[in-house]
C-alpha cells in the first residue's frame, strides 16, 4: 500500500494560512493514502524568525521539523522564495482550499501525480493544485 507523509501549515489545526508555509506557528501531519488518510502529529513551528527574505537558516529549520517524521510532501495556499530550497528535499504543492480535510481529498484524487513527483528523488518540483 503506497502512502505519503504531509505537513498542512496551519495556525488552528484545521485551515490553512494566508502566509508562506514557514510562517505557520503549526504544521499538521498526516499519513494519506488513495483511500485513506491518518492524523499523526502536530509540529509546532520553533524555527527563528528570518533575518532577511528567503533566509536559508529558515528554510534549514523547517526541514529539520519535518526529518524524523519522514514528511515527503508540503502543502500550504502560499510558499515564499525559500521554496526553492524546500522542493530539493520535498514536494511542495500548492493548494487553494480553506480547510486541510478538503485538500486531503484533493491529494488522493491526485495521489498518482504526487507518488510519481517522489519517484524522482532530487528533481522535485512544485504541484499547483489550486482549482483541481
Amino acid at each position: 500500500m503506497q502512502k505519503i507523509i504531509m505537513a498542512f501549515a496551519t495556525d488552528d489545526g484545521k485551515t490553512f494560512i494566508d502566509r508562506h508555509f514557514g510562517d505557520a506557528l503549526q504544521y499538521e501531519l498526516y499519513e494519506i493514502g488513495a483511500d485513506f488518510h491518518n492524523h499523526l502529529a502536530t509540529i509546532y513551528n520553533s524555527t527563528d524568525e528570518e533575518e532577511r527574505h528567503a533566509d536559508p537558516n529558515k528554510a534549514k529549520g523547517v526541514s529539520k521539523l519535518f526529518k524524523k517524521d519522514g514528511v515527503q510532501v508540503l502543502s500550504s495556499k502560499k510558499f515564499g522564495a525559500n521554496i526553492n530550497r524546500m522542493k530539493k528535499k520535498f514536494v511542495c504543492i500548492l493548494m487553494n482550499d480553506a480547510h486541510i480535510a478538503d485538500s486531503i481529498k484533493t491529494i488522493q484524487r491526485h495521489f498518482d501525480q504526487i507518488i510519481k513527483e517522489l519517484e524522482k528523488g532530487e528533481e522535485l518540483h512544485f504541484l499547483n493544485l489550486k482549482n483541481k
